[in-house]
């Protein structure tokens, strides 16, 4: 397994990550993507360590606590292998301070998942959505009471728009506190939007990206083909609605480029989507999720080989979308482009 530098961060975390979200099994859809318990965690975490798997992520949302519950249970007596992310700041309940990003919900939920992780320290803690209801300072004042109490040791933001993760960079160089050193975005073969403005953000600001959903939420497995129904048993039939949308035209473009390169390199579908993900920009990690032990194996296989750069151009190609504005005169306009040339 490779390892790489978190951000600008001291932190070294693994090329690919596990996530958790399907721990548990509790609450409604959105939240429960998978009814994993302890035994069968247990069970993956395993191959994830004999594998060089050495980063968990999950969030307070996930099963309503139950991911967490079970992750904690799964790790026990390994923690000090381990590196433990989860996020907080969606909404865990129907009360006024069940959301967001002020001082008490902070502090309430980083004790609530110290607690179910059966942990005295969260190795990255991270905010699942901005709070424009909390102002910045607030927020920052509370993570850094947070890290300096040693219950938090980094931190970082997932979903947040360019302008929401300066200002919150800004706002900890003024006053001192400790900043952002990732972000968990959705970025994937059919969802390329992060590279706009988000993926500039990054290698300018020293923010690592780690990133949730890289089979464009289940569709780049390999069981989506064009003029095929979609297969019985896929996920998609109860969750395409709670993804990105993705055009038919657009999704089989680029599952054909990924079919040619498949019979080209003899690997799955799945490992050449991680695989191309892994060679862009600003990637500290990719965060892979498995029901069961043959998705987590096949998964692994995404690592320890390379793409082509003729392979990469053709993905790129099959993948590419007009840039929206103010981004597209930087792609038609050579004034533009020697400005600020494209992230390579």
């Amino acid at each position: 397994m490779e390892y790489r530098r978190l951000g600008a961060s001291g932190l070294k975390v693994p090329a690919l990550s596990f996530g958790a979200g399907t721990f548990g099994g509790r609450g409604p859809l959105f939240g429960a993507w998978g009814t994993t318990d302890v035994r069968e965690a247990r069970r993956l975490v395993d191959i994830c360590l004999d594998a060089g798997i050495t980063m968990f992520d999950t969030a307070d949302v996930y099963s309503a606590g139950a991911s967490e519950e079970v992750l904690g249970a799964a790790l026990k007596g390994r923690r000090d292998q381990v590196i433990v992310s989860t996020k907080t700041s969606l909404p865990m309940g129907d009360g006024p301070g069940d959301a967001g990003s002020s001082r008490s919900r902070l502090i309430r939920a980083c004790e609530d998942a110290l607690r179910r992780l059966g942990t005295d320290h969260i190795d990255l803690f991270q905010l699942h959505a901005f709070d424009a209801g909390t102002p910045v300072e607030e927020v920052l004042a509370t993570l850094d009471d947070l890290v300096r109490a040693g219950k938090v040791r980094y931190l970082g933001v997932s979903n947040f728009s360019g302008w929401q993760t300066m200002k919150s960079l800004a706002v900890a160089e003024r006053y001192g506190r400790p900043r952002y050193v990732a972000h968990q975005v959705y970025y994937s073969l059919i969802g390329r939007d992060y590279e706009w403005e988000l993926m500039p953000l990054g290698l300018d600001q020293g923010l690592g990206a780690v990133v949730w959903s890289p089979l464009g939420w289940g569709r780049l497995t390999g069981r989506v083909r064009r003029g095929q129904p979609l297969p019985a048993g896929s996920r998609l039939h109860d969750t395409a609605d709670y993804g990105p949308p993705v055009e038919d035209a657009y999704l089989y473009r680029v599952v054909d480029a990924l079919d040619e390169i498949a019979a080209e390199t003899g690997r799955a579908v799945p490992q050449i989507a991680l695989n191309w993900l892994l060679q862009r920009p600003t990637v500290a990690s990719v965060i892979i999720g498995a029901r069961n032990e043959e998705q987590l194996r096949q998964n692994l296989g995404a690592v320890g080989w390379a793409l082509t750069p003729e392979q990469m151009a053709r993905l790129d190609a099959a993948s590419a979308r007009p840039a929206p504005y103010p981004h597209f005169p930087y792609q038609h306009q050579e004034g533009f482009a020697r400005l600020s040339p494209p992230v390579v």
